[in-house]
């Protein structure tokens, strides 16, 4: 268990990083008077900078010398506060040791992990741990998977509200007018890598139910393909295969397997992109599904990969904050039950969803794991959003102007 008085409420590692200074800065607009957060990282100078920079409220914030290279500092790092949000990756490099320091600290864990090899390590390594000492650990606070996660989670309570049966068919359809994240596109090659030289990685990867709490209890239903074929939607928009859906689908179905399966065994769950309406729709769809397709063999192949990163983002840097703002996600849900009942669930918000709303979801998650510890599901080890804050974290998101409804259709 952790110490009994940690120094911190909540402590951010990586706050020098692109994406942790803005989680930073949403913290340090919405934490309350008196809640004590640290800033951690590798260079202390570079952490005085960053919280020179933010709202005078912050300025009395720890600094924290931590290094993932260090275990010393780590395990001194989660064991001095009750939350601790990390934005290090990618998550296989840097990751584990986070993990496993605050399972045996007792402390929450969330971070903004979207590779499914590092999260099932995690789950293997600390799950056990963690559900010993009472630390929730929550993977994927950001775009992936937050609006995945929340969504499902509103229509199987809708449903089960009206006994209309439990989840059969459901689909989420996403538009966004988003930039590349850098951090998103290095934590892709890392997964491409370890898919290349590890045939283990590769068929763990490709498994659609990669991170079951019991891969053996599974049912045998047929999922939808992860890269879904080109189509036209019930709202007439074309589709094309979505670069989040092999690892979105795979947070779902552990936030239904940790529930009993309670969205139903028969759950058949797939994501998409949506294009455009109209025959120039039908074009545009599977130009992108060629694109995409394309764009991943590349980055699997080094010396193609070498040529693309001359133009695309690195680690650690991203879009303007006009560019941020700019941007927006909306994600529709739609779910058929098992009594022939038809829903839609709406996830959307303003703001680059990879940079200005990840930034709302990751720090509302963090405030919800070190302020709402009363409210929040009892469950403890390596969840989900859904399993470690559900309903909590869906009132605060829409408190943050993100919208997430749910109406029945038929």
């Amino acid at each position: 268990m952790g110490i009994s008085s940690p120094e911190h409420d909540l402590v951010l590692y990586g706050a020098t990083g692109f994406v942790g200074r803005l989680i930073a800065a949403y913290v340090a607009e919405h934490a309350p008077a008196g809640m004590r957060v640290g800033l951690a990282g590798r260079s202390r100078s570079r952490l005085e900078v960053v919280r020179s920079q933010l709202p005078v409220e912050a300025h009395g914030w720890g600094l924290i010398d931590a290094d993932t290279e260090d275990a010393d500092s780590i395990a001194a790092m989660a064991a001095n506060t009750h939350v601790l949000f990390t934005t290090v990756g990618p998550y296989a490099q840097h990751g584990l040791p986070v993990v496993e320091a605050c399972a045996r600290a007792g402390t929450h864990y969330a971070d903004l992990a979207g590779e499914v090899s590092f999260i099932r390590q995690a789950i293997d390594r600390s799950d056990a741990l963690a559900r010993t000492s009472g630390a929730r650990i929550v993977h994927s606070c950001g775009y992936d998977s937050v609006p995945s996660d929340l969504a499902v989670l509103l229509l199987h309570q809708a449903a089960e509200a009206d006994g209309a049966g439990s989840l059969v068919e459901v689909q989420l359809v996403a538009t966004a007018k988003a930039g590349i994240s850098g951090g998103t596109l290095e934590s892709m090659r890392e997964q491409l890598d370890a898919m290349r030289s590890n045939n283990t990685v590769r068929a763990l990867v490709a498994d659609p139910y990669a991170l079951s709490p019991d891969r053996t209890r599974e049912p045998t239903t047929q999922q939808p393909p992860d890269a879904g074929p080109v189509r036209r939607s019930d709202d007439g928009t074309w589709t094309a295969p979505f670069i989040m859906a092999p690892f979105n689908t795979r947070i779902v179905r552990r936030s239904n397997a940790l529930q009993g399966w309670a969205y139903g065994r028969s759950l058949q769950y797939g994501e998409v992109m949506g294009v455009a309406r109209g025959p120039a729709g039908a074009v545009i769809a599977r130009a992108t599904a060629l694109g995409l397709r394309a764009f991943t063999g590349a980055m699997a192949f080094p010396p193609t990969r070498r040529v693309l990163d001359r133009f695309l983002p690195a680690p650690g840097t991203g879009p303007s904050t006009s560019m941020q703002r700019e941007g927006w996600f909306h994600s529709r849900v739609t779910a058929r039950t098992e009594n022939g009942h038809r829903y839609q669930a709406i996830a959307a918000g303003p703001g680059d969803p990879g940079y200005a709303a990840t930034a709302v979801m990751a720090g509302e998650t963090a405030l919800a794991l070190a302020l709402d510890g009363d409210r929040l599901p009892t469950a403890k080890g390596s969840l989900t959003p859904a399993t470690a804050l559900g309903n909590v974290l869906i009132q605060r998101l829409r408190a943050a102007g993100h919208t997430y409804q749910v109406t029945k259709l038929t």
